[in-house]
């Protein structure tokens, strides 16, 4: 059914309502359906126009119609600009009155609710080669969105790829945009689908893509690097076990942080997965290296199927464990590394059970081995047992064979030692008996020559006396001659120190003498005319005799002072009046 759009400003929309009209969401316009009476409307109708001939109509289906109100150009002076763009926005309602199904990626989307999005194409460069903003509104939102999402368990936000049929809107304040009414979910799974396939089938041509599955399972977890993102939730619930482990001693976890979702989120993962194995000693590289996120949408576990991403775990000699979402998401990430699990809390249940199978095979072993000890022991211990009786047996045969030739062995020792004892008393006997005839030879022989040996030492000794004395007369005269000799030579010297001494004291006198009269001409110099020409007077009796006392002055009749240039006779009491 055609509509006639109205331009109803916003104070008389009540009006307007009030008289039949109706709101067009879509184009935030006033309208009345065809056959109307519209005089009752004629306030608000469109400024009527003509179009000329150059810019008839085309013959296509998205021609702009035009009617009454419609696109045209002015007779006269023009139309204003709302005029021109409410028949834009006629056009382009009438033309699209009905969605087209359309191809886009959501570059941004905000949700107030209703779901505002800007929407673009790129060409096969990455580069741009439309973009439009488009809306959802929430009635429409409440509607589609749960079926999407459930359908693909994404949800609408950056990178993602749609179907969606969307209605073409234009309004004279706000511009062009899209009103999506419908979104295809077969379209996004079958996208990132393609996506995957296109990167698997890449890393199978070049020969990698069972790389790290086939390599040999760790046989047990002592050092292993985690990558995820910093505050992710599965990263708490990870480390809530593996702190445990760590505690006890049984593993060692170093961890590596980066973002999982976003415009180049692969590669951050990569240089924060090669910076960390970097950090490691050389020729000690961890066990394991374990990828984990937590769950999310599906779009965002999307930016992880990326080819560097998947190649660098493919290139990896270490076992790579990932746990990046739930047991219904699958990644590029989790179909090469070499064991996936379903979230974090199973990366780390499945360390925790390798750990504690290595335990219990360990303690197994150690049972055997002490198991094993035990039965040895058993059999040497039993042996041990029938050694020492044998040895016991062997020992009491010898001990009383031992006893048996002792006795023997005494009794003829005893008739040895009987013999050899009468033999030792026989040879002692006559040594003593030989000894006695040497002393009484010696003892006669010394008796003879001791009178000879006096007579000798007497005779040496007189000799050694009169040599004595000899010697020491000798050296008497030597002694009174050194004393003589010393006693001239002190002689002498103490004559030359009182000669000297002589000299230095009359030295002093005569220098004594004449300081004494450089004094006494000095002093005679300073007689008194010197004194009296610095000002200085002279006090004498009449007689000539100084005074040099105030009491003996007063009691003076009279006084002479004497000056530098002459006397000035004066009387004490004449002086006693002036006063």
């Amino acid at each position: 059914m055609s509509r006639q759009y109205l331009n109803v400003p916003f104070a008389q929309k009540d009006a307007a309502k009030s008289l039949g009209a109706r709101f067009d969401g879509a184009v935030k316009r006033w309208y009345v359906d065809e056959g109307r009476d519209l005089a009752v409307f004629a306030q608000w109708l469109p400024t009527p126009v003509e179009a000329p001939s150059s810019l008839s109509p085309s013959s296509t289906d998205l021609a702009l119609p035009l009617s009454e109100g419609a696109l045209a150009l002015p007779r006269a002076k023009g139309i204003p600009l709302s005029g021109l763009l409410n028949g834009v926005a006629s056009a382009v309602a009438q033309a699209f009155s009905k969605g087209v199904w359309t191809l886009v990626e959501v570059v941004e989307a905000r949700v107030r609710g209703h779901v505002y999005l800007e929407l673009s194409e790129r060409d096969g460069n990455g580069q741009p080669v439309a973009k439009a903003r488009a809306m959802i509104w929430s009635a429409t939102a409440v509607r589609i969105l749960p079926e999407f999402e459930k359908a693909t368990g994404a949800v609408i936000g950056a990178g993602i790829k749609l179907l969606v049929l969307a209605r073409p809107v234009f309004h004279a304040q706000y511009g062009f945009s899209l009103e999506i009414d419908a979104i295809d979910p077969e379209y996004t799974l079958g996208d990132l689908e393609a996506r995957k396939r296109e990167i698997r089938e890449r890393l199978q041509r070049e020969g990698v893509f069972e790389h790290n599955r086939r390599q040999e399972p760790p046989w047990d977890y002592r050092c292993v690097l985690v990558v995820a993102p910093e505050d992710a939730a599965g990263l708490g619930d990870f480390r809530k076990e593996s702190e445990r482990l760590e505690r006890f001693g049984a593993c060692r976890f170093v961890y590596a942080h980066s973002r999982f979702q976003g415009e180049g989120a692969a590669r951050e993962i990569v240089s924060a997965m090669v910076r960390a194995l970097e950090a490691f000693p050389k020729g000690a590289p961890p066990d394991a290296i374990a990828l984990i996120r937590g769950g999310g949408a599906v779009n965002d576990l999307a930016w992880l199927n990326d080819y560097d991403l998947a190649r660098f775990i493919c290139d990896q000699d270490i076992p790579v464990l990932t746990g990046i979402g739930h047991e219904r998401d699958n990644t590029l990430p989790d179909e090469v590394a070499h064991q996936r699990f379903d979230t974090p809390s199973k990366v780390i249940a499945g360390i925790e059970h390798q750990i504690l199978q290595r335990t219990r095979e360990a303690g197994i072993a150690a049972e055997a081995v002490f198991t094993a000890a035990g039965r040895l022991t058993q059999r040497v211990r039993a042996e041990v047992d029938r050694s020492e009786a044998q040895v016991r047996t062997d020992a009491q045969i010898h001990l009383s064979r031992a006893r048996h030739g002792s006795t023997q062995a005494m009794g003829q020792v005893e008739v040895a030692s009987m013999r050899q004892v009468h033999e030792a008393a026989a040879r002692s006997l006559a040594r003593w008996n030989e000894a006695q005839g040497a002393a009484r030879w010696h003892l006669a022989a010394a008796r003879q020559q001791v009178p000879a040996l006096l007579h000798d030492v007497h005779a040496r000794a007189q000799a050694s006396v009169a040599e004595a004395r000899g010697g020491s007369d000798l050296a008497l005269h030597a002694v009174v001659d050194r004393g003589r000799a010393a006693t001239r030579a002190a002689s002498q010297a103490t004559e030359d120190r009182l000669q000297r001494l002589a000299e230095r004291a009359q030295g002093s006198l005569q220098a004594a003498r004449s300081q004494a009269e450089a004094l006494m001409r000095e002093v005679t110099g300073q007689g008194p005319e010197k004194t009296l020409a610095r000002g200085f007077a002279i006090v004498r009796t009449p007689e000539g005799k100084p005074v040099t006392d105030q009491g003996q002055a007063r009691a003076l009749p009279a006084l002479e002072i004497q000056f530098r240039d002459g006397v000035v006779p004066t009387r004490p009491d004449d002086r006693n009046r002036k006063e």
